[in-house]
């Protein structure tokens, strides 16, 4: 019997090279590299950061040099390979752009909370390429989206906004929770103090300042060797990890430890007290589901992605994004043991469509 004609794939991904983003590439084609009923070529920015058997590439190095590069591949060479291609079942873009290429049906995996973030004035120094994004893509989401049948994204918050920005049926945006592997907890171990853990990258939109300040509130109240707060910021990143620095650097209960490794960093989490995460932008607060199994409280932003991402936390707190002396408040009460303001997270089912993964999702796009 003659086997069925493999489905022809083609996934776009010129500008994915680090964090997040490249994981879900790297799990994508590790996905379709074990399909043999499917035909894959992956157009990426370098074969080395994404390499799996069966999968063939097109390296396109250039694209990441600038924006006006990145769009002109896009909206131009893109659109110019796939008429040289075989016609795609699928053209899956993975990074938030739709570009306007042949093939029978499209679907764009959305990334990017930042069209959705407050812009601060400071964000334009600390790192102009954030705000600068945050004003672009929502022009980017924009571009030639009905083309799609689909759009992707990991979170429900994420899928109401950008049906909200766009226009675009709830019903055509599918959400798919990003996987994980649970980071090894050793035992927990005491510090003696109180330790607050905030493991983030040194970007402008993290929110450092808030808890550095909310440190710098509650040391001036209770006296320095109180209580400890641990950041994996060492403060010589970049220009807004060097004003970090620069402000707070003072302040004795604030340990500038720098970047962790994944074993680092379930140590941290087994010797410390609560995790905080002021974050004014994420798409996921991945963090938060990896400190999740710890049982210990959550002091989250007051922002959608928190309360999505701590579902099914037994005990969290919100404070308003920004509000270092609220965040201070909050920080103080768990010194005390005065955990009256928690609260569980109650898990909520995510209204379809919804992939819990890429078998799900592909089979969605593909129907």
């Amino acid at each position: 019997m003659d086997k069925p004609v493999p489905r022809n794939i083609v996934v776009s991904a010129v500008n994915l090279r680090k964090g997040g983003t490249l994981t879900v590439l790297r799990d994508c084609l590790r996905y379709l590299s074990a399909r043999e009923d499917f035909k894959v070529t992956a157009i990426v920015h370098k074969r080395g950061l994404c390499d799996f058997p069966g999968i063939q590439y097109i390296e396109i190095p250039w694209s990441i040099d600038s924006w006006g590069k990145r769009l002109r591949c896009e909206y131009t060479v893109l659109p110019s390979l796939s008429k040289k291609m075989p016609e795609a079942d699928l053209w899956l873009s993975l990074h938030d752009t739709t570009p306007p290429v042949r093939a029978k049906r499209q679907a764009v995996y959305c990334h990017s909370s930042f069209p959705f973030m407050k812009i601060k004035l400071r964000d334009f120094k600390m790192d102009y390429k954030i705000p600068l994004f945050a004003l672009l893509t929502k022009y980017i989401y924009r571009a030639y989206h009905r083309r799609n049948s689909y759009l992707v994204v990991q979170s429900c918050w994420l899928r109401d906004a950008l049906s909200g920005l766009l226009g675009f049926e709830r019903e055509r945006i599918i959400v798919s929770p990003p996987a994980f592997t649970p980071m090894p907890l050793p035992e927990n171990s005491k510090s003696g103090i109180p330790v607050f853990i905030y493991p983030s990258t040194p970007d402008a939109h993290k929110g450092f300042e808030t808890l550095c300040e909310a440190a710098r509130l509650l040391e001036k109240r209770l006296g320095k060797g109180r209580f400890r707060v641990c950041v994996t910021i060492s403060g010589e990143e970049n220009r807004y990890a060097r004003w970090i620095k620069k402000l707070w650097g003072n302040v004795e209960s604030i340990d500038f430890h720098g970047f962790m490794s994944r074993e680092e960093l379930g140590r941290a989490f087994a010797e410390s007290t609560c995790l905080v995460f002021p974050s004014r932008a994420e798409t996921w607060g991945l963090p938060i589901s990896e400190y999740l199994p710890t049982g210990k409280p959550l002091l989250l932003a007051d922002l959608p992605y928190a309360h999505e991402t701590a579902a099914g936390a037994s005990c969290a707190g919100f404070f308003p994004a920004g509000d270092a002396e609220k965040l201070s408040a909050c920080m103080q009460n768990i010194i005390f043991n005065n955990y009256g303001f928690l609260a569980p997270v109650n898990k909520t089912a995510i209204a379809p469509p919804a992939a819990r993964d890429w078998d799900e999702l592909f089979e969605m796009l593909l129907k």
